[in-house]
Order: C-alpha cells, then structure tokens, then sequence
C-alpha cells in the first residue's frame, strides 16, 4: 500500500484568498485599502489590537487578522485625529495583514486615509464582534492546519467515518458503492484530503474537482448525486477508522478475536484500524459495516471482544 504523503504546513495565506474563500460565511466587505489585498496572513488566528491602540506594542501579535469591535471603536472615536493617526500608522508599520471592523461601524476618515495611503485593506462585517471571532478562529484555524492526503475512499457509515484504504483494484471502489446502495454516504473516493483540526482530530474531505463521482472500473466515471440522491454525498466527516483491504493468500493469518486493537499513524493521531483480506465469496462491504458498527460500540463505551473475553474468564475461573 502506498505511504501517507508528506505532511502540508501552509506558511501563510493572503487576504484576497481569505476573503474569496469566506466572504459570504463572515459577512465580509471591503471598504479600503483593496491594493493591499495581496497581504498574508501569517498565523491562524485572530487578534484585538485594544492594547496596541493605545500605543502598547510589545507582544503584538502583527502576523494575525485584526479586529476592531464597539469598545475599540468608542475608544479610538474619544482620541484627537492626530493622536489616532499615530496609533494607526505605527500599526501598520508592524505588517498587520488587514483590519477587520465588526458590528458594520464605519472607520474614520483617517484610518480610511491611511489604509488607501499605505494599501491595508480594511475589511467590514455585520456580525456581532464575538460570534465574528469565533466563527473567524474556526475558519483560519483551517486554512494552517496540517494536512496530507491518502489513497483511500472515506465514508460515512451511520455516523462513523470510515477510511477505506488498499492497493489498486482491490475493490475499495467497489466497496463503496455497495455502502452507498444501503443508504450510507460517500465524501471522497480514491483520494482523500485530510486536515488536522485543533490538534485533536481528523476531517476528511475530496477535491473540489471530483467531489460526488466515483470511478467505477470497467464502467467508468459515475455521479453519485444523480445515481442515488444528494443525501449519498457527504462534504466532510471526521475519520474514526481506517479499514485497509488487502488481497487474501493461503499464508496470512486473520485476526480472530478483536481482543489486540490496531492502530494507523495520520498526522501524528493513531486512528483505529482493521484489516480485511479480499477474496472471492466475501461480502466486504457488508465486513465494512460490521466494523463501523464495532467501532461506534467501543465509542460508547462497549467492546464486544473484551466483554466475551471477560466473560469466558469467569466461565473457566467457575468451572475449573
């Protein structure tokens, strides 16, 4: 089976991209500076400059979005003009990325003057300041997670998001589409994208590009919301098991009891794993979902494994 490709680690994202990619999300209008638009953000999160406002610069977090909400706007609206020039330009001079300004208030006609000036867009919303940070932390946080990518196909089956890996022409294709005739969901057939959110878990998703089709061999390219409805088709789901498929022969030997719990590295997280051996007269698909469904009982707390296991020992420790 192949290998995970490298770990991605983007080293910043521009503020024309941002806006493109979460402008109807956020709310987001340019009111200037739209030369500027080429600026990168550098870091994932979010920062309200409130000290730098008032001339405080160490630890300025410059590399973030920054926002500007109704106490910083009180605040800079109580300063002479000059004294909100000098403010403004010193942050500027730090290679902030852009300024973003909630609850719709407009800017001065300062930091408007210098924004066009020194090309900084500035960047409006209508959302409450709080609810834009939150929303805005979760959508940058995103744009610098870690991500790689896996030849495998993720589904969703009954809330466990399953991982399908395997050389190819073993049949993971083929595996999906029978999961998706019982009414499971697909989100990426062949290959998967993968982010690490917030250190703690994984969300998978597919390509833009073929996002919704599958490649069926020996029939060719299907659209899956057509063939089977839009509710067959998942945008992302988080991964809580990888299940590999790989080819049978006489020599292996197959696990037969679940008791020893197996585990597949991505991104620094051990995920869950299984293998399954294909060959002629199984129903993998149907394996599959057996798995998915042992998986969400150990989720909640139960393992049937370790249960007759624990069984059997009193048994034996009775009768002996």
């Amino acid at each position: 089976m192949p290998l995970p490709k490298p770990v991605k680690r983007i080293d910043g994202i521009s503020v024309r991209e941002f806006l493109e990619k979460h402008k109807e999300l956020l709310k987001l209008e340019v009111v200037a500076g739209k030369r500027g638009l080429r600026r990168i953000i550098k870091e994932g999160s979010v920062n309200r400059p409130s000290l730098a406002l008032t001339g405080f610069y160490k630890y300025f977090a410059n590399k973030r979005l920054q926002v500007i909400g109704a106490a910083e706007m009180t605040y800079l609206r109580s300063l002479d003009q000059e004294v909100v020039r000098e403010r403004f330009n010193a942050m500027i001079s730090k290679g902030i990325p852009c300024l973003i300004i909630a609850r719709n208030y407009n800017p001065l006609p300062v930091m408007l003057e210098l924004a066009e000036k020194r090309s900084l867009p500035i960047l409006r919303t209508a959302m409450i300041t709080m609810n834009f940070i939150n929303t805005a932390t979760l959508t940058i946080d995103g744009e610098f997670a870690p991500s790689t990518t896996e030849h495998g196909t993720m589904m969703d089956i009954k809330g466990i998001g399953a991982l399908i890996r395997g050389s190819s022409g073993v049949g993971k294709s083929e595996c999906a589409l029978a999961l998706i005739e019982r009414g499971h969901q697909i989100v990426a057939d062949d290959m998967t994208r993968i982010k690490l959110i917030d250190e703690r878990e994984l969300m998978a998703s597919s390509m833009e590009l073929n996002r919704g089709h599958m490649e069926c061999r020996g029939i060719g390219i299907i659209n899956v919301g057509e063939m089977f409805g839009v509710r067959s088709v998942r945008l992302e789901k988080r991964i809580d098991l990888v299940i590999s498929l790989i080819e049978w022969n006489p020599n292996v030997e197959e696990d037969r009891t679940g008791l020893e719990q197996q585990f597949f590295p991505i991104l620094g997280l051990e995920v869950p794993h299984i293998e399954l051996y294909v060959r002629p007269g199984r129903d993998i698909a149907r394996l599959v979902e057996v798995a998915a469904m042992v998986q969400a009982l150990k989720l909640l707390g139960h393992d049937p494994a370790k249960e007759f296991n624990d069984r059997l020992i009193e048994f034996m420790s009775k009768n002996a």
